[in-house]
């Protein structure tokens, strides 16, 4: 009954667009907020027709609608744990910049973050807008593409989804995730404790100093120079670590 309301042809593009779908929808650089639904759902298009050749043996239509359930849910749940891989490696950028605008006292200063749909301290948006363009910039989108590609080798159509092994994977990205965080915004963890503490010194030996007045006019500045001096070791660590977030997925 199936089979002659929807033909072959259309089941197997929808199958491969609902991973596909998924994944451009919650990829970094191509399913950020700011991107227009348009735009997303075009390429989507455009990406499901290019690797539909590549696939594989897709299975054949099921003769009840009720079959279909399993087919598209497993899609969407592979589409997912890929794509949100690469979204954690993403919010390690997040993560170190939220540290950085504690140390630097820039915490207070909240605006928009298109990428999280939330209000964030102005460092992190700043880096996450930075990170995104330089993954674009140095084409490391290109790794994006290819663990779309790649997912179908790794990931068949109609095979049962490795939870297990997606959920290891998970639990090392979000530990590797914390680690280059705190590895980018070491420096301002170690510019806050030599700087607090000098503070400290200062209002015991000189109690009547208001130490608070005398700190901020200098801890933000100083937080702008340490930025920019480290601002290229951030980004050459990020981006390595984001190739080999997803070698797993293009290997």
């Amino acid at each position: 009954m199936l089979d002659q309301l929807l033909p072959g042809g259309v089941f197997a593009l929808a199958l491969v667009f609902a991973r596909i779908g998924t994944m451009v929808m919650v990829l970094p650089v191509f399913g950020e907020q700011y991107v227009q639904a348009r735009i997303r759902l075009a390429l989507a298009l455009f990406l499901t027709v290019i690797i539909l050749p590549r696939a594989g043996t897709l299975p054949p239509l099921p003769a009840q609608p009720a079959l279909l359930l399993p087919l598209i849910g497993g899609e969407v749940l592979v589409g997912l744990a890929i794509a949100g891989i690469a979204r954690l490696a993403v919010s390690a950028l997040h993560i170190a910049g939220t540290i950085i605008a504690v140390q630097s006292g820039l915490a207070a200063a909240q605006n928009v973050d298109p990428t999280q749909g939330t209000q964030s301290a102005v460092a992190s948006n700043f880096l996450v807008m930075t990170g995104t363009t330089l993954i674009v910039v140095a084409d490391l989108h290109h790794l994006l593409i290819g663990a779309l590609v790649e997912s179908y080798r790794l990931f068949p159509v109609a095979a049962a989804p490795p939870v297990g092994d997606f959920a290891r994977l998970a639990t090392g990205v979000i530990a590797d995730t914390f680690t280059l965080a705190m590895q980018m915004s070491a420096p301002f963890l170690a510019f806050g404790v030599v700087f607090n503490v000098l503070l400290g010194l200062m209002n015991r030996l000189m109690p009547v100093m208001q130490v608070f007045f005398i700190a901020m006019p200098l801890q933000i500045p100083l937080a702008f120079l340490l930025l920019s001096l480290t601002m290229g070791f951030t980004l050459t660590l990020f981006a390595d670590r984001f190739v080999d977030a997803l070698g797993p997925l293009i290997r």
